[in-house]
Parts: structure tokens; sequence; C-alpha cells
């Protein structure tokens, strides 16, 4: 009762506050501690393809030790000590732990650059939360990219963390930000990661596999409350979820598509190479800038009603 008192209490203090920029986040703790092992693991295989590999897994299973027991006995001893002191610790790290007001903040920089007619400013605000090339993007480019990435991070940024916050506190959300924040870091397919970043890339995989399609069941049922076509959200989920590299990529972003009646995905650029993606959704209406603004909104009542129902089941559980 108390975890899910927490996860509440870092819920509203997310969509309120967000992440100040003067304040320590985890994430960066995390991102410090896996580039430090990355250097290590180079440098005692040589860069062979077999070391790489193991090094790679003994990288994870370190990080992953390292962000899950810490938290974890920290808190215990807190418990022991002072419960009080351990519930607002918790609720601090489930705060920090979503990036739901992060997100939103982040992509209105790129839409009120598209609204200024600042092609070159919004460029430069969406190259900030993507990981393609944005240099040759243009109005349509950057509003699709913002979009496409509001939709995926709804999963890997809101849902995710708060359902594993909700099965197990905060210690099991800082387990799902490692493995994620690795999949950031190392799970790329390119020559320089192929084989470190292998175990991180399908670990994530793993971990995101649940979470990534609730994500989109309440994403269809956030769509009905918005008054958007959920009907073709769910029929796009049901055709195109499948359309990209991950098996979990794609479910909130058909949903998305779908829900506002346009097209996402399709060809890319990522460092200087043009990846060929096929596409999700059907251009019933071409892409505007006011899809940001809804496309964040869905978000948002997507987070709440996880929220109101998954806590109410795990409510349910400790009463029953």
């Amino acid at each position: 009762m108390i975890s899910l008192a927490a996860c509440i209490g870092g819920f509203c203090l997310d969509f309120l506050f967000g992440d100040p920029v003067w304040l320590y986040h985890p994430v960066r703790i995390m991102g410090n501690v896996i580039s430090l092992l990355e250097k290590a693991v180079r440098k005692i295989s040589r860069n062979s393809k077999s070391g790489l590999l193991i090094g790679g897994g003994l990288l994870w299973g370190l990080v992953i030790i390292l962000f899950t027991g810490i938290p974890y006995g920290l808190l215990e001893i807190l418990k022991s000590k002072n419960e009080i002191a351990a519930f607002l610790l918790e609720m601090f790290w489930c705060y920090q732990l979503l990036a739901a007001k992060s997100l939103k903040e982040e992509s209105m920089k790129v839409y009120k650059k598209l609204k200024e007619s600042d092609l070159e400013g919004a460029r430069k605000a969406v190259s900030m939360i993507v990981g393609r090339d944005t240099a040759k993007l243009d109005c349509e480019g950057v509003t699709k990219a913002t979009v496409e990435t509001i939709a995926e991070n709804t999963s890997d940024g809101v849902i995710a963390p708060l359902f594993y916050m909700l099965i197990g506190g905060a210690p099991l959300g800082m387990l799902y930000k490692a493995i994620n924040t690795m999949d950031s870091m190392l799970g790329y397919k390119d020559e320089k990661y192929l084989y470190i970043g292998r175990i991180a890339a399908k670990m994530d995989d793993v971990v995101n596999y649940i979470p990534a399609r609730i994500s989109a069941i309440m994403m269809v049922l956030a769509a009905f409350l918005c008054g958007l076509d959920w009907k073709n959200g769910w029929k796009i989920f049901l055709r195109d979820r499948y359309n990209h590299s991950s098996p979990n990529s794609a479910q909130t972003e058909a949903v998305c598509a779908g829900a506002l009646d346009i097209q996402l995905a399709g060809d890319a650029w990522y460092f200087g190479k043009l990846y060929k993606k096929p596409y999700i959704g059907e251009p019933i209406r071409s892409i505007r800038i006011e899809d940001i603004c809804q496309t964040n909104r869905l978000m948002y009542v997507t987070a709440i009603v996880t929220m109101i129902i998954f806590g109410t089941i795990k409510l349910l559980f400790y009463i029953i």
C-alpha cells in the first residue's frame, strides 16, 4: 500500500512539475556508469566479437544489480528506521522515473518553433528528442518525427515504468529504466554496437513486450475519451503494429496514426544513411502542426487511464 501511494504521488508530481533541470536524475547516473563500463569492456575485450558479446552481457547484469539492488536496499533500511522517510524517497524516485511532463515540454518546443515558422529552430528542437538526422527535414517531416516520438515514448517513458512501479515499487521501476537506458545507449545494430549491445537490445524487447501492448490498448480507450477516431486507431493497431524493426515500437505509433487519421513512419535517415521503413497508418488527411498538441493530449489521457485502471486493480488486490 505504501508503494502504491508512492507511485500515485510520483505520478502526480511528474504531471505537475516534470524534471527540473537543476535536479540530479537517476538516468544520468545510469548513463555515466554504462559509459564507464562500456569503455572497460572494450579495453579488456580488445574489440573481439566474442569478447564484446560476453562483456556486454556482464555489463548488463552489473548495471541491473547496481540500480535495482541499491534502491531496494536503501528503502529497506529506511523502512526499518522511518517509514515516512522511506515513503517520501520512494515517491521521489517514482516521480523521477516518469517522463510525461518532460516529453510534453520538449515536444512543445518543436511546436512553438513551427508556429513561428522557424524551421531551423524546429529542426534543432526535434533533434533533441529523436535519433534520426533532422537537418533536411521539412515542416511535415519535423511534425511527423515529433508525433512519432511522443507516441512511442508514451509506452517507453510513461506507461512501461508506471506498469513496473505498480507491480514492484520504485526498485522495479529502476530495473526497467536501467534496461531501457542500456538499450538507448548500446542497442544499435551498427558495427560499433552490434555485439556489445545485443543483450541490452534483446532484453529491452522482452521487458517492453507486455507494457507496449497495454499502452496501445489504453491509448485506444484514451482516443475514445478524447473524441478521436478510436475505431480507426484499433484497426491500424491490428494491421500495422509490427511495421517496425522493434516488436514493440509500432504498437502505440499505430494507434496514434489511426486515431489521428494520418500516416507515420516511412523512410528515414540515420547517421547519414537512408533506412527503408514501412508506413504506419493511412493518409486520410495530411499531418499538421496541431497534431503535436493532439498527441500530447492523447499521451496524457492514456497515462491517466492506465493509472486509474491498474492502480484500482492493485488496490483491490490488497483489499481482497
